[in-house]
């Protein structure tokens, strides 16, 4: 039986993962036989042109998850298994809202979506191919790398004006995972979390099974209402000062100096996220928060994930001094991949973190003035944008006699995804006008025209 799967080394996974999946797509769906021999690893190897450690690796994967049997001196054969019991389950979702996936779009906005086409992924191979060592396979610091740790320390400060040492770093896989931590080390004497609203999403999903109350505080033009907050007994907020998420908002120094000072004499804690911080198009990036605190109440977080690629799950956050003992008595375990810390370690050394930031700030920026010309030319006066001052996606409000939520629909029903701010509010009266996002990230130019005159077709019949 020949079997030559078609492998990609382009794609940023492993090629024995590629093999592996091939080999239990095949299997699961019955198109190989049961009991059918497989090829030899050598024989494979020689025609995939790949080594044959990478067929064995796979190879044993699938046995081991009872894909494959192994029969001595005879080779690997395909298990007998019941096809049905991996057949896909009836769908649960109403038709009139289809899950969103990237395949079910001719256009997608999708806001967190990044142009993968630019990443850097000759530089970013060598960079892994130097810390790929037997050493690299053993536990690493709970803290996070520490040559990543001095190094991000020395970026976040030249680039962000964070004030930290390398030991107030702190490293984990995704922006969550960071939340979580926090959440332990917080001292919650009300057991009160103040958030913006609306906000990132991911801050509701943080909180299940945590004993803390979400408070959501309204925005004004500024960013967070600082006369909201004072109110509230919190004995935290969450932020996005840089580019408030999803509005897209800078805070002013101004009411950044507010926030701190609430902070100090309530004895709360800040938590800045710095999100979009590293896009901005208009001037140099505001200095972050933590770097304007005198006082030791913010907790500042980031992630690789919008700036390089999500597919690398590292996020990290700089614990003021106050906390530090108390994250050292936690029993914590590293989640973020040490290969993965190792190479963007080496990524940032060796200069390419910030060139390849350089570069993709221009190319967003030149996606975004060319988006920002087709609604104008194409929707004129029925629409009004913001946010555009940093980021990957843009704010749109729509002149229009049906609500937000249904515009979407309407957008989504034709094949194009925009989103819609409700989504994102705790309270849902807490806005009296909701506009749409429009990511622009994952497009083509091309690609983000055409959908802009698709859906001024769609709601032309609905402006007013």
């Amino acid at each position: 039986m020949e079997i030559y799967p078609i492998l990609d080394e382009h794609l940023p996974e492993a090629l024995y993962v590629q093999l592996y999946n091939y080999f239990k797509r095949e299997i699961e769906s019955a198109s190989l036989p049961a009991c059918s021999r497989v090829p030899s690893i050598r024989f494979l190897a020689d025609r995939l042109h790949i080594s044959c450690t990478t067929v064995q690796t796979a190879y044993q994967q699938l046995l081991a998850e009872g894909y494959l049997t192994s029969r001595p001196r005879s080779g690997y054969y395909i298990a007998e298994l019941d096809s049905r019991a991996f057949a896909a389950a009836p769908s649960t979702h109403h038709p009139d809202h289809p899950i969103d996936k990237k395949a079910q779009f001719a256009c997608d906005f999708f806001i967190s979506a990044i142009d993968t086409a630019h990443f850097p992924l000759i530089q970013w191979k060598k960079c892994a191919d130097r810390w790929l060592t037997p050493s690299i396979f053993n536990y690493g610091d709970p803290q996070g790398e520490p040559h990543l740790r001095e190094l991000l320390a020395s970026y976040l400060h030249r680039s962000r004006g964070v004030n930290c040492r390398p030991e107030q770093v702190v490293i984990a896989a995704g922006t969550e995972g960071i939340l979580r931590l926090i959440y332990q080390l917080i001292e919650w004497k009300n057991g009160v979390l103040g958030m913006e609203d609306p906000g990132y999403r991911g801050v509701r999903r943080s909180l299940r099974d945590q004993n803390i109350h979400l408070l959501p505080i309204p925005l004004e033009k500024e960013g967070l209402s600082i006369r909201e907050l004072e109110k509230t007994a919190a004995d935290a907020v969450y932020i996005t000062p840089s580019h408030q998420f999803p509005l897209g908002m800078i805070m002013p120094v101004s009411r950044r100096l507010q926030i701190l000072s609430w902070a100090h004499n309530r004895h709360s804690w800040i938590i800045e996220d710095d999100y979009d911080g590293e896009f901005r198009y208009r001037g140099k990036p505001i200095p972050s928060m933590q770097g304007m605190d005198r006082y030791q109440r913010v907790i500042y977080m980031g992630t690789f994930s919008k700036a390089l690629t999500p597919a690398i799950r590292v996020a990290y956050m700089v614990l003021p001094l106050p906390l530090l003992d108390r994250y050292h008595r936690l029993e914590w375990r590293q989640t973020a991949s040490r290969l993965h810390q190792q190479t963007l370690a080496q990524f940032l050394e060796s200069g390419q973190w910030e060139k390849h930031i350089r570069r993709m700030r221009t190319h967003y920026r030149k996606k975004q003035e060319l988006l920002l010309e087709s609604i104008k030319s194409i929707m004129g006066r029925h629409v009004t944008v913001s946010g555009q001052a940093a980021g990957l996606h843009i704010v749109l409000y729509v002149n229009s006699t049906v609500p937000v939520d249904k515009l979407a629909a309407m957008a989504r029903a034709s094949g194009i995804r925009v989103q819609s701010t409700s989504g994102y509010l705790i309270q849902r009266d807490s806005m009296q006008k909701l506009p749409l996002l429009l990511g622009f990230g994952g497009l083509s130019t091309e690609e983000a025209k055409q959908g802009i005159k698709q859906l001024n077709k769609i709601w032309s019949p609905y402006y007013r």
